[in-house]
């Protein structure tokens, strides 16, 4: 499924507009995304968390060339599934 298509669910399941169900679904995404920024876990009782997790900056080779390069550090987003979540899709 992605995003357009968990719109349209949504919009039918609701009986609400397309405009309505695109404003619930952005802004539930946006609002991750802006916990997440601000290094906050987002947890969803019954479905998972979210966390970023910091990596550092290390010497890595570029694999064709085999030169030196220097990787940045980075922050990426790490999701957890919940409990009930893996044991719906385990029965």
């Amino acid at each position: 499924m992605n995003k357009s298509q968990l719109i349209r669910t949504l919009a039918e399941r609701r009986s609400i507009s397309l405009e309505e169900a695109s404003t619930i679904v952005n802004t539930f995404f946006d609002s991750i995304k802006e916990t997440l920024l601000q290094d906050k876990r987002v947890e969803i009782r019954g479905f998972g968390s979210f966390k970023m997790k910091h990596y550092e900056g290390y010497q890595g080779r570029n694999p064709s060339t085999g030169e030196v390069v220097q990787v940045q550090p980075k922050r990426l987003p790490f999701f957890r599934v919940g409990k009930d979540l893996k044991e719906y899709l385990n029965e």
